[in-house]
């Protein structure tokens, strides 16, 4: 099975490339990304080295002959959280909405079968009453979400007018250590603080619903997206990707790391204005299609794996929302640095040309040999 994961270079990729090569052993790996991120690396090996092909394209330029003799693509790459989509709102579009419709296109003509997009519970908003169901309203509050939501609608168009299965996973917030562990993510952020500092600041009065999924969990519901069976009705799914359990208010994730890490101290700013992104979300269709493939990753095990994981790397950091764990911080610095433009592209003082290329050739010429 050829495979192709683009984005593969972010916080996702490394753990769902582990998984594909535990799974699908004899599959090929293709990896595109343009390599943003590349240096945020948090483990002893670099992850590309798992994949048997590694290109570094922005996913604005791909062209139909990548697609050839794919089977499967999965596409993770996204301008990924809101504060970046706010600082780069019409990118975001460009990049969340416009270009994910477009690589669904060149993978419909090139025949790939399955397109499996990762797509965001964010577009929920602010929900109040019960948890938020596939067929509920949708209230996307920020350029990240009203790109999702984009993205969603014009795949629905592609998979109507092709052969291609396409499923869309809302994903709930992502948790948990990666090969390129994010901070800028609740409970990352917690066990990150409560490490460094042994305290958390919750800024919110710690009311708002957040649904969660460990990173783990989010490679068993793509794997399970590549391979599902589809008939006329569900050629195209959006699938919220989670589960239940995992349905926390942010003052109870707080008092899970405490619980966790003795002798965290806690703030709540109980005088905060409400948090407009607040919502609890229903897995039951998710649970229902995909049975083998339910989380297995709870809070608990979760906190213990971020905590073990930035242990394990002598994390120590207590200025570490200045660092490059914090992925707007790496796009800032680029920019400055006149590495990068404005819509996120390299510029030829950026890196993608004059070490990322080199990568490429050694990790394709290993995979040869």
């Amino acid at each position: 099975m050829n495979i192709m994961i683009t984005g593969n270079m972010g916080y996702v990729g490394p753990a769902l490339i582990s998984h594909i090569r535990d799974i699908v052993p004899h599959s090929t790996i293709i990896g595109v990304d343009s390599g943003l991120f590349a240096h945020c690396i948090t483990q002893k090996n670099l992850p590309e080295c798992a994949v048997d092909i590694q290109i570094f394209r922005d996913v604005r330029d791909l062209d139909r002959s990548l697609f050839e003799g794919v089977d499967a693509v999965v596409h993770l790459a996204a301008v990924s959280n809101d504060p970046m989509g706010f600082r780069f709102e019409a990118v975001t579009e460009e990049i969340n909405q416009k270009a994910t419709i477009r690589v669904a296109e060149l993978a419909a003509q090139a025949g790939v079968k399955s397109f499996v997009f990762a797509s965001s519970c964010s577009m929920y908003g602010y929900a109040e009453g019960g948890a938020r169901a596939e067929n509920d309203g949708l209230n996307p509050l920020t350029a990240y979400a009203r790109s999702k939501v984009g993205a969603e609608i014009g795949l629905r168009d592609v998979c109507a007018n092709s052969d291609m299965t396409v499923t869309a996973l809302r994903f709930a917030t992502a948790c948990g250590f990666s090969g390129r562990v994010r901070l800028d993510l609740v409970l990352n952020d917690f066990v990150a603080s409560a490490l460094t500092t042994g305290r958390i600041s919750v800024l919110s009065d710690g009311t708002p619903w957040r649904p969660l999924i460990h990173v783990k969990d989010m490679a068993r519901a793509i794997e399970w997206a590549m391979s599902r069976a589809s008939s006329a009705g569900d050629k195209f799914l959006a699938v919220n990707a989670g589960c239940e359990e995992w349905n926390y208010q942010v003052a109870e994730l707080a008092e899970a790391v405490r619980a966790t890490i003795p002798g965290t101290e806690i703030d709540i700013n109980r005088n905060a204005p409400p948090d407009k992104r607040s919502y609890r979300v229903n897995f039951e269709l998710y649970r229902s299609l995909a049975p083998d493939h339910q989380p297995k990753v709870f809070l608990e095990e979760a906190i213990e794996d971020i905590r073990d994981g930035l242990t394990a790397m002598g994390f120590a950091d207590p200025d570490y929302r200045a660092s490059s764990f914090i992925r707007f911080n790496v796009l800032e610095a680029a920019l400055e640095q006149g590495r990068l433009q404005p819509d996120l592209r390299w510029t030829d003082l950026g890196v993608a040309r004059s070490v990322r290329m080199p990568v490429f050739e050694r990790v394709e010429a290993a995979n040869a040999a």
